[in-house]
C-alpha cells in the first residue's frame, strides 16, 4: 500500500476515532509490539540496564513494560494529532506556567525552548503555537518520504507552530533575527558524526550532546528555557517551564548544554517510562582526544 493510500484509508480514519477506542487499540498494540514481536526490545533493555545499573533485572522488566505501554499510547495519540481540535489538544496539554516564557516577549527577547523526547512532544508541538506570545519555530530533519513528511509538518503546524527544516536554517537567519521567536530544540538525540558534540555523563553513560541549542542561543542572545512534559494520567499532560539562563553569552562554553541535559536526566530518573528508550541514543562513542566534561 502506497503512503497516500495508507494515510487516507488507514491513518486518517483511525485519527478520527474517539480516545476511548484509540486506547483499546493501544492496549492491543502493546500485546503485538511488546509481547509478540518484541519491537526493539534488545535496544530498550540495553538502554535501561546501562542507565540504571543499580536496578535488578525484575525492576528493569517492570520499567520496560511501562515504557511499551506509554509508547503505544504515544502512537495512537500521535495519530489523533492529525484530526484533533485545538480545544481538545489544549485540554490534554495544559501549561503550568507559560508566563515564564511570555514575559520575555514583553522584554523584546528571543527565547530558546529545549527539551527531550519525553511525555508527548507531538501534542506539545500542536499546542505551543497557540499559547506563546512569541512566534514559535521548531527545527526538524525532513523524512525521506515526502508525502508523509508533508502531512506530519502540516499537522504539527496547523495551530501556529512554524516548521523549519535544518536544510533551510541558513536562509532564514535574517528573518529569525528580525522577529521575536521561541525556537524549539529536541536536544536528546544522538549527534550526527558531522555535528559538534559536547561530551558528558548522562544516565551513567558517556554521551555526546548536540551543541546546536547552545550555539543558537549564544548567536541570537536568546533566553534558554527548559521544557518538561509531565504525564498526569493517560492522555493528559502538563508543561513546566524553567529558565536556564537569561544571559547566554556570559555563560562558559558547555554550561547550557550540560544544564539542559542534567535537567532532562533528573526528569527521566523520576519517571523513566516516559522517555523514548527505543531510540539508539548511544550509538556513537567518544572520539579519542575528546574531553569528557
Amino acid at each position: 500500500m502506497g503512503s497516500k493510500l495508507l494515510f487516507h484509508l488507514v491513518i486518517l480514519p483511525i485519527s478520527k476515532l474517539p480516545f476511548w477506542i484509540l486506547y483499546r487499540i493501544s492496549d492491543l498494540l502493546y500485546l503485538v509490539l511488546y509481547r509478540m514481536i518484541g519491537y526493539r526490545t534488545k535496544v530498550v533493555r540495553g538502554n535501561l540496564v546501562n542507565s540504571f545499573p543499580d536496578k535488578s533485572i525484575s525492576e528493569i522488566k517492570v520499567l520496560e513494560a511501562k515504557f511499551y505501554s506509554h509508547l503505544c499510547d504515544l502512537v495512537v495519540e500521535s495519530l489523533k494529532a492529525f484530526s484533533i481540535t485545538l480545544d481538545d489538544a489544549k485540554l490534554r496539554m495544559k501549561d503550568r506556567n507559560i508566563e515564564v516564557v511570555n514575559k520575555y516577549f514583553k522584554q523584546n527577547r528571543q527565547v530558546v525552548l529545549v527539551g527531550g523526547h519525553y511525555g508527548n512532544w507531538e501534542l506539545f508541538a500542536i499546542t505551543i503555537g497557540a499559547t506563546t506570545a512569541h512566534n514559535t519555530l521548531a527545527l526538524y530533519t525532513p523524512l525521506t518520504n515526502e508525502f508523509i513528511n508533508e502531512k506530519i509538518t502540516k499537522s504539527r503546524s496547523k495551530y501556529g507552530l512554524g516548521m523549519l527544516s535544518i536544510k533551510e536554517i541558513k536562509s532564514k537567519l535574517t528573518d529569525i533575527n528580525s522577529n521575536l521567536y521561541a525556537i524549539i530544540f529536541g536536544a536528546d538525540q544522538s549527534p550526527r558524526k558531522s555535528q559538534r558534540a559536547y561530551w558528558m555523563n548522562f544516565l551513567n553513560q558517556e554521551t555526546g550532546v548536540q551543541f546546536g541549542t547552545e550555539k543558537f542561543a549564544k548567536e541570537f542572545d536568546a533566553v534558554v528555557v527548559f521544557v518538561n512534559i509531565y504525564k498526569v494520567k493517560r492522555g493528559y499532560y502538563e508543561l513546566q517551564y524553567d529558565v536556564i539562563t537569561e544571559q547566554p553569552n556570559t555563560e562558559e562554553v558547555g554550561y547550557i548544554s550540560k544544564t539542559h541535559t542534567q535537567m532532562l536526566e533528573k526528569v527521566i530518573q523520576q519517571q523513566p517510562e516516559f522517555w523514548l528508550w527505543s531510540h539508539k541514543r548511544w550509538k556513537h562513542k567518544r572520539p579519542e582526544g575528546e574531553v569528557l566534561n
